[in-house]
């Protein structure tokens, strides 16, 4: 698990620390972030890397100091406008926690949240030893009060998405699909209104027609992820329509045919792009351009093991965003599979 800000509550602090601070962002970065429509937030799903020093951080720093530090410093850069919260993954955390980072942001910076794992597994991932039913799986009371309350009054303004992720599934664990969905609607329905409710699966056989029927009558966005597991992103894009979300929301997560350890093996420090994927970079580039155009807020997460560097991966991305030919018109994600590169 990646170290973050509020897994230490002693150390964690809203003012910027003496000993890091943001690197120097050279010229052409700084004219791609002047590009950037404001209602696209790029990031990445942590911060706490000292690889990323000279890219992001003014110099090298241990994990466990950027974890409590870095984040006013990873905030000033002008293409990172958002940031992963994967700590709330596996432990919830209260308001004044959540209060803590958002002080530590500008007015116009968003967290993406990630809700509690206890709302996505179906058996239990704390318990020890054999196979046990997880009774707060979809469970709607605790998600308002230990998830979502706590999120909206910490955060406020500063909220994103609230992302559910649900890793694989075998759906005989959860009574088939049709079982799963319409349960998955039942706890859509019931959360209150006012966030960004976002759904990421890792199960391919879940991207149905009844699924996108519970995203578009709860007014839930569909996170397309680009991850081994998951379809490719062009069949999400092509089985859920981006044209149809209440916002675009993204996480390039993991680059394909590697599994997690051996892509942060073949990765570290995180310092350079190691494995480009430009399909995916020209489908996520395509998706955002389109829901601009449609005048839907964007949200673009990556991850170290998508390339990398995921703060490279970012800067890349935006800079084939900000340079998009005027005569090369975006089109809809069914139709085609999106441009070649430029």
């Amino acid at each position: 698990m990646d170290l973050q800000l509020g897994l230490f509550p002693d150390e964690t602090t809203s003012a910027p620390s003496s000993s890091v601070g943001p690197a120097d962002v050279p010229g052409h970065v700084t004219a791609t972030a002047a590009r950037i429509p404001k209602a696209l937030r790029m990031g990445t799903s942590s911060w706490s890397f000292p690889g990323w020093a000279g890219i992001v951080y003014d110099k090298k720093a241990s994990r466990s100091s950027l974890a409590s530090e870095g984040l006013c410093a990873y905030a000033r850069h002008p293409l990172l406008r958002t940031v992963g919260l994967d700590r709330t993954y596996y432990q919830s955390i209260d308001a004044e926690t959540y209060r803590s980072l958002a002080d530590a942001v500008p007015k116009d910076f968003r967290f993406l949240v990630k809700a509690d794992r206890l709302l996505t597994a179906p058996q239990d991932p704390i318990a020890h030893g054999g196979r046990k039913e997880n009774e707060l799986f979809l469970n709607a009371p605790y998600a308002v009060n230990e998830v979502i309350g706590p999120m909206v009054e910490g955060l406020g303004p500063k909220a994103g998405p609230l992302l559910f992720q649900f890793s694989p599934i075998p759906p005989s664990l959860v009574g088939g699909h049709d079982t799963f969905l319409d349960r998955l609607r039942r706890f859509l329905e019931a959360l209150p209104e006012g966030p960004l409710y976002a759904v990421e699966l890792r199960t391919p056989s879940f991207l149905t027609v009844a699924y996108t029927d519970a995203l578009e009558a709860t007014g839930t966005a569909h996170c397309y992820n680009v991850h081994p597991s998951m379809s490719s992103l062009a069949t999400q894009l092509t089985l859920v329509s981006p044209f149809y979300q209440p916002a675009l929301v993204v996480r390039w997560m993991l680059h394909a045919g590697l599994r997690y350890q051996a892509a942060k093996d073949r990765y570290q420090p995180f310092d350079r792009l190691v494995d480009e994927d430009q399909p995916s970079r020209e489908r996520i580039a395509v998706a955002v351009l389109d829901a601009l155009v449609a005048e839907r807020p964007a949200f673009v997460i990556a991850n170290n093991k998508a390339e990398g560097s995921a703060p490279l991966s970012v800067f890349r991305l935006a800079e084939r965003i900000a340079n998009w030919k005027p005569d090369r018109t975006p089109q809809d994600p069914t139709q085609q599979d999106g441009p070649s590169a430029a």
